[in-house]
């Protein structure tokens, strides 16, 4: 894991809380959620094998411009199972949508992800994880839906000595579940995101660059045509 960065947690007041912070559009906007709701975020990143790895700086850059409290970026080898267009580079990321779970649907991911999370959340004393999960505007995979979230909160609220000593409810936040791209980009955009540090491509070059055919950067763009906001996305 590699060393905390970001202010000291005296300079922000509010509850602790550990924000997963991919670099995307998304959890950019639950960050800036998180803040305004008055947490002091603690964001946590992951190196997992991805191909798209220019999000990883995009993560580091948002965490900053968003004053988080510190910033962890977590190093675990998925792509050592494959399975997926993100961790296997012999399978091509589509173009095109196609139909049921797409070959860029990395297996267990959120459930890996929200896992360390959580260990995180309990050495902090957070009872709040905030994560960017959306269930409108997004390539459907399995673990995105409102039933795979109730149902982590469920197993951690059994599997914490908070949860078991009846301290404090822990809870999973996805504030972004039931909304649209636009309504994400717009909310975002009230709270003063810079959309232009973010990352969603799945193949985006080492400069950051967005390819503009994937699945990703479809959703992404459609977002901002519906919001009526600019869309700062550098394209190569």
């Amino acid at each position: 894991m590699n060393a905390p960065t970001g202010r000291a947690a005296a300079d922000t007041p509010g509850p602790p809380a550990v924000v997963l912070v991919s670099g995307g559009l998304d959890s950019a906007t639950c960050l800036a959620i998180a803040r305004a709701e008055g947490f002091a975020c603690y964001a946590l990143s992951f190196a997992y094998g991805q191909r798209h790895e220019a999000e990883l700086a995009a993560a580091r850059r948002v965490a900053a411009a968003l004053g988080v409290v510190q910033h962890r970026v977590m190093t675990i080898d998925l792509a050592a199972f494959g399975g997926s267009a993100l961790t296997d580079r012999s399978i091509a990321v589509p173009e095109t949508p196609s139909g049921g779970i797409p070959v860029t649907y990395v297996p267990a991911r959120n459930t890996i992800f929200l896992s360390m999370a959580l260990a995180w959340s309990e050495v902090l004393g957070a009872h709040d994880i905030f994560i960017g999960v959306n269930a409108v505007d997004y390539s459907g995979y399995p673990d995105c839906r409102p039933e795979f979230i109730e149902s982590f909160e469920r197993m951690a609220n059994l599997a914490t000595r908070a949860g078991v000593e009846h301290v404090a409810r822990l809870r999973i936040r996805a504030p972004l579940i039931s909304m649209s791209k636009a309504q994400i980009i717009q909310r975002g955009a009230s709270l003063g995101v810079e959309y232009g540090l973010t990352v969603s491509c799945y193949q985006a070059d080492a400069q950051g660059r967005a390819c503009g055919v994937c699945d990703s950067c479809r959703l992404r763009r459609e977002g901002f045509v519906a919001a009526c906001v600019t869309d700062p996305t550098a394209y190569r």
